[in-house]
């Protein structure tokens, strides 16, 4: 630098909206997730608002976690449900609770896999991944975990 000069460098950033657009993971991401960490979220599991049902859009996410069950016969999981923070927290643990007995259902009667390897387990609002302040982060809350056991 010369004496007297002043630099200045700028960087110019384009801020504009992030794609929130949700993608099924396949049975191979979870087994990297599961061995990488001891769990994988899951946000392709859908139902309906204040409902424990699971929809048919959630299909392709049971086919990829009953793929990594059939791929690892001794695998077992827990199986989690997650809420956002709208509403009771005492009902929000029931109805993860439901959520998570829902899809251990689904695995079992759809899938054939055995439920000694599935414990559901639902924890509400009680573990978010995100800020519950706007709707993308109370999207991210509302999830299934696999969680290795």
């Amino acid at each position: 630098m010369e004496k007297g000069r002043t630099y200045c460098r700028v960087d110019m950033v384009e801020t504009k909206p992030m794609e929130t657009k949700m993608v099924t993971v396949t049975s191979e991401e979870m087994a990297r997730g599961l061995e990488s960490s001891g769990k994988i979220a899951l946000y392709g599991i859908y139902f309906d608002t204040d409902k424990a049902d699971v929809k048919p859009e959630s299909k392709a996410a049971l086919e990829e976690m009953a793929k990594l069950l059939k791929t690892f016969p001794d695998l077992r999981v827990l199986v989690v449900g997650h809420t956002d923070s709208t509403g009771d927290r005492e009902y929000n643990m029931g109805l993860s609770r439901r959520r998570a007995e829902a899809v251990v259902k689904s695995l079992r009667e759809s899938y054939g896999i055995a439920a000694s390897r599935l414990v559901p387990a639902g924890v509400g609002m009680l573990a978010p991944v995100a800020s519950n302040r706007t709707e993308e982060g109370r999207a991210k809350n509302r999830r299934v975990e696999l969680v290795e056991m």
